[in-house]
């Protein structure tokens, strides 16, 4: 990606959220803006943004009106479905004697300016050790109803089913503890900190819970520095992570956290996220413990996550799809190195072995 191109996305990221940027463009490029907004998850911001922009710097009406229209669809009216979906899901654990805590999305969204402009996908819950008996009962629950809805195990760290239109994923494990050896360590901090029932919100009548601050912030930093060195991180979890701490920096325990990242090899990761969130998008530093970096690794990391070495398209046919992930593998290594302290190769056999448990994970 082009310098210019970057700094065109990025100011509109930091106008749609209210931050201050230095400039604006006369001539962006509207088609290589939205396709790179929809692959972050950043339509719905983008359009904030532009809204910001004089007359003359803003896209032409026809595509304007078509942006405004997948917006409202996309984002406004699917987030309302997706919070029926919650709390009618909440409402039927809450009336059957279990707990339900969301994770990631909607839990995320409800710090961010705009909750309805963060997109929605698969709803992720967790239900504080009692995933086993809440799935079993609302199997038996599906077929009393003679619902052909299935309850499919065959993933790791959760199981997965369908409700009112949205796929749910529900956690036995926060993270996947066969893909790394180190994981099984940390998943037992999340879990320890899991046990958090303390926080939750209403949601159309119903207790919806939500994860304490500190499960919150070490649960969002691994899932980011994961994804970060895999598959690709985007800038809406960036976002989550900002929005988050702007919201929470108060109740979290930043010695606690910082002394795990330190343990687990991915302080130096955390802290070239805090300073892609204040030099690229704009945050307060005041609201990050300490933003200390060096330049040009913040510079290749954000080079990765808006233009990535290896796309992440992954192949359809089995063969194709394994030597793919195996040149993936391959380029990732350094941000592997930022992300775990483990070897490549320690994680090479432990995810040999979780996709042999596992088969459909291939």
């Amino acid at each position: 990606m082009q310098l210019e191109n970057k700094q065109e996305l990025l100011s509109l990221v930091r106008l749609g959220i209210g931050n201050q940027t230095n400039s604006y463009h006369e001539n962006y490029d509207w088609s290589f803006i939205h396709s790179l907004a929809e692959k972050h998850g950043l339509s719905a911001i983008i359009l904030d943004g532009i809204n910001c922009l004089p007359e003359i710097a803003r896209p032409p009406k026809e595509v304007l009106l078509q942006w405004i229209g997948s917006t409202i669809q996309s984002y406004e009216y699917r987030y309302t479905s997706y919070q029926k979906a919650i709390a009618g899901l909440a409402g039927w654990y809450n009336a059957n004697g279990y707990k339900m805590m969301v994770l990631k999305g909607f839990a995320c969204s409800i710090d961010w300016p705009k909750p309805e402009h963060r997109p929605c996908g698969d709803i992720d819950i967790w239900q504080f050790g009692q995933q086993r008996e809440a799935d079993a009962a609302l199997d038996s629950w599906f077929k009393v109803q003679g619902s052909s809805v299935k309850i499919d195990n065959s993933h790791h760290h959760h199981t997965v089913f369908e409700w009112q239109g949205f796929t749910v994923e529900n956690h036995y494990d926060f993270i996947n503890v066969h893909h790394h050896k180190s994981n099984a360590a940390f998943e037992k901090i999340l879990k320890e900190q899991g046990q958090n029932n303390g926080y939750f919100v209403e949601l159309s009548g119903e207790r919806v819970y939500l994860p304490s601050p500190n499960l919150h912030a070490l649960f969002l930093l691994k899932h980011a520095c994961m994804e970060f060195a895999a598959s690709g991180l985007n800038l809406r979890q960036l976002l989550d992570w900002a929005f988050f701490v702007k919201a929470h920096r108060k109740e979290i325990d930043w010695v606690w956290l910082e002394g795990i990242l330190e343990k687990f090899g991915m302080k130096r990761l955390y802290n070239v996220f805090n300073a892609i969130c204040v030099a690229d998008l704009g945050f307060d530093v005041s609201i990050f413990p300490n933003v200390q970096f060096d330049p040009n690794l913040k510079d290749r990391v954000l080079n990765e996550m808006l233009s990535p070495a290896i796309p992440n398209d992954k192949p359809k046919f089995l063969l194709s799809r394994v030597v793919w992930k195996w040149h993936r593998w391959k380029a990732n290594e350094w941000k592997h190195n930022l992300a775990y302290k483990e070897s490549m190769w320690s994680a090479f056999w432990s995810g040999v072995w979780g996709h042999i448990l596992k088969p459909a994970s291939i």
